[in-house]
């Protein structure tokens, strides 16, 4: 499998202990991101609450790639645990703190627990579209068809 480096750098004060995004099977697709929480303790999402879960990360992505962050399956499916803004984009640009914002969608209350996987990161590469002003689209058999429009909604 071919792969690109990403450099990683901690926060002042994040916890070394806690893994590196790490692929858990040779399968994976994606890097699984866990929480650096600065008093290494917990947090609790209530029922339709989100917080901003720290990483005690920063990287690199290399130009010509993003990152994209992505709900764990299964948290979601067993306490309703999301990314409301899924998937996030880490632009190879940005060099600031990496956080996962994190929704509970579930009906109990979900404690985050320091080190725990919260998310996990695919790398992809981008292609940048250029955008030009036409004066009509061309013909297409689903036309202005909207949602719903090619079968069962």
């Amino acid at each position: 499998m071919t792969g690109i480096t990403i450099d990683v750098v901690r926060d002042a004060g994040a916890d070394p202990a806690v893994p590196l995004p790490s692929y858990e099977t040779s399968g994976a697709a994606g890097a699984d991101l866990r929480a650096n929480l600065p008093d290494r303790g917990t947090l609790t999402l209530d029922p339709g609450a989100r917080a901003l879960v720290p990483t005690g990360l920063r990287i690199a992505i290399p130009e010509g790639f993003e990152v994209q962050l992505r709900p764990r399956s299964g948290l979601a499916l067993k306490h309703g645990i999301t990314l409301p803004n899924s998937p996030g984009t880490i632009d190879s640009d940005y060099r600031g703190p990496l956080g996962v914002i994190v929704m509970n969608a579930g009906t109990a209350p979900f404690v985050i627990t320091h080190g725990d996987r919260i998310a996990q990161m695919i790398v992809a590469p981008v292609t940048r579209g250029e955008f030009r002003e036409v004066s009509t689209l061309d013909a297409t058999d689903r036309g202005a068809g909207g949602f719903g429009s090619t079968g069962r909604t």
